[in-house]
């Protein structure tokens, strides 16, 4: 890969991706691991550990700080992993399968953790495969089939795709089988 532009670079720094699992880095502590991160965006050692402890903060992890992070359970985890993706300011957020592998309590911490932090100043862009995540959060979806868009839009019209018989814990589900049945050509998006 070349050099980057400027406008590449300036780009990369308002982004910050999640992945799926979150390696917990041997002998780090939490604010350890997120200002590796913010140092590996570029950011010198002195603000990246300061950035480091205001992204602790954000995830409601500042308490757990020095704490080793292979001591952490998997949500708190999952929230050293936000609070690397924040460190150094992004201002788009992009999560894989966020919340897989959580029980139900863990989730909706951290449905609850990412609706905060998903305002004007930060974008949330999540990937996954469990439609229960998207239907209180997500004010947009777009529904891939094998490579091709078959639903895009607003999650209320993604919702309405749903039978109106449907209970309200399954709609969400139901849209997706739903629209996964539709080809573009039938989509009214």
């Amino acid at each position: 890969m070349g050099d980057l532009t400027s406008r590449e670079s300036a780009y990369l720094k308002q982004v910050a991706w999640m992945p799926q699992t979150i390696i917990p880095m041997t002998g780090l502590t939490a604010r350890e691991q997120v200002a590796y991160t913010g140092w590996l965006k570029g950011m010198k050692k002195p603000e990246a550990w300061d950035a480091a402890l205001a992204a602790l903060d954000r995830v409601n992890m500042a308490d757990r700080a020095d704490v080793k992070t292979k001591k952490l359970s998997g949500g708190q985890l999952r929230r050293v992993g936000v609070a690397s993706a924040l460190v150094h300011g992004a201002r788009i957020l992009l999560l894989d399968e966020p919340t897989a592998g959580m029980d139900p309590t863990q989730r909706r911490v951290f449905r609850d953790l990412i609706t905060g932090l998903a305002t004007d100043e930060v974008r949330v862009l999540m990937s996954t495969h469990d439609v229960a995540d998207l239907a209180e959060e997500a004010d947009q979806v777009t529904v891939l089939q094998q490579g091709r868009i078959t639903f895009t839009g607003a999650t209320q019209a993604f919702l309405a795709h749903a039978s109106q018989d449907t209970p309200a814990a399954r709609r969400a589900e139901a849209a997706y089988t739903a629209v996964s049945a539709l080809t573009p050509a039938q989509n009214s998006w």
